[in-house]
């Protein structure tokens, strides 16, 4: 059974019943959806989440869905205490949230992995999006999955790791001469024209509950308990506010305590709306044209930034933004201190973490999390000029050592030259 009882627009307030709809049509604002919590509290403990599935659907009672669920094993990913790189940045209690190794290597496996089971539930034949490159190989995934058709839509400039990444599935992949809002907006019409699951646009408001799950799992690892700082890349925002929310929903049903957690943008600079209305000091959006390296995050007009500024105010937290050389620098930092490859909006994360840091707004011992988002073998375009290259050698010992400056003493005794790295 569902839990859930309707949509609700987030800004008149009126209410819907469950369906394919994600725009208010009265005031045009965004449809969230409503839950009967108490029914929920009566459903749920600590002991029954403990003891459910090692996957997003352990929160089931929390997510929009009925049983027959569409599963490729999503989420129950690793929370890292990051010693390593806590030290380099100046931080005792520094954790890695690593979605990286999520089944399609992205967070958006949590949110398609709810759409895809609203889509089928709704009797949708076909799944399909408009993406930045994860969320296309998401649901192509989900759609093999499922026996569903899928059609994404995709940037004609992708990264050929995104390309791959999705195509391996067998989708209708179509490539758009066009950024990504360029994209979103054909979406939009053919939404209204084929008979599609867009898992972004139509089931859009089922779909981003997803990401709550991302929250409900800190919690749990941590003990039950919220962190004192969470630092999120941001592309639609639609991310950084369903964590915000999934904590308050988590302590609203008594599982934890208090929330007491400050909430941080963090934005590529080649494309900061939400950064740069905040630091700005308006609540006003103004979209942007991207140009960055960080094409996941590369949403210039976010159609959840306003309420991303909002959490921000409610949560105490800020904004911050990272040039593509810093996000470059970001990716390397965690692989060289943790061994995590992260893709460019890891970087975009880690680099964040660092001005937050050095600006003072995140203390040496208070608990903070970073949230890393996918896997870095999808962009492998962004480090490959700025990491180490083999060093080549012949087939024999002598060619080794003289390349690894090894000398040889007389005696046939070898020793490591004290200037030589292991």
């Amino acid at each position: 059974m569902s839990f859930a009882t309707g949509l609700r627009c987030r800004e008149c307030g009126r209410e819907y019943p469950i369906e394919p709809i994600y725009v208010c049509e009265f005031c045009f604002g965004s449809l969230e959806v409503s839950y009967d919590y108490a029914g929920i509290k009566r459903a749920l403990s600590r002991e029954k989440i403990a003891s459910g599935p090692r996957s997003i659907w352990r929160y089931k009672e929390l997510l929009p869905v009925g049983d027959d669920v569409v599963d490729i094993n999503a989420g129950l990913t690793p929370l890292i205490k990051a010693d390593n790189l806590g030290r380099a940045l100046g931080l005792s209690q520094l954790y890695i949230k690593n979605d990286c190794v999520n089944p399609s290597y992205s967070f958006k496996d949590r949110v398609v992995a709810v759409a895809a089971t609203k889509a089928r539930e709704f009797n949708f034949k076909a799944v399909a999006c408009a993406s930045t490159g994860n969320l296309a190989c998401s649901v192509a995934a989900h759609g093999a999955r499922a026996g569903m058709k899928a059609y994404v839509f995709i940037p004609a400039d992708l990264e050929m790791g995104k390309v791959l990444g999705a195509a391996i599935y067998g989708p209708t992949l179509v490539a758009v001469e066009g950024n990504y809002d360029e994209v979103n907006r054909l979406c939009s019409e053919l939404a209204e024209k084929y008979p599609w699951a867009f898992v972004n646009i139509n089931i859009r408001p089922f779909y981003a509950e997803g990401s709550k799950t991302l929250a409900y799992e800190v919690a749990e690892q941590l003990g039950w308990r919220a962190p004192d700082n969470a630092v999120v890349p941001v592309a639609s925002g639609s991310l950084f506010n369903k964590i915000w929310k999934g904590l308050n929903e988590f302590h609203h049903l008594g599982l934890i305590g208090p929330v007491k957690t400050k909430m941080f943008v963090s934005q590529a600079a080649g494309c900061s709306p939400v950064t740069t209305a905040y630091q700005s000091g308006t609540t006003q959006i103004r979209p942007v044209k991207p140009r960055t390296i960080a094409k996941s995050l590369a949403i210039g007009n976010p159609a959840d930034g306003y309420y991303a500024l909002k959490t921000i105010r409610e949560s105490g937290g800020s904004a911050t933004m990272a040039s593509d050389p810093e996000i470059v620098e970001g990716m390397k930092l965690l692989a060289e201190t943790e061994g995590i490859f992260a893709e460019t909006a890891g970087g975009v994360t880690i680099a964040g973490l660092k001005h937050l840091v050095q600006a003072g707004a995140i203390k040496r011992d208070e608990l903070t999390v970073a949230y890393i988002t996918g896997n870095g073998l999808k962009t492998l375009e962004a480090v490959q000029d700025s990491v180490v290259k083999p060093v080549l050698i012949k087939p024999n010992v002598n060619s080794f050592e003289e390349a690894m400056g090894l000398k040889v003493a007389a005696t046939g005794d070898t020793r490591r030259n004290p200037g030589v790295k292991d």
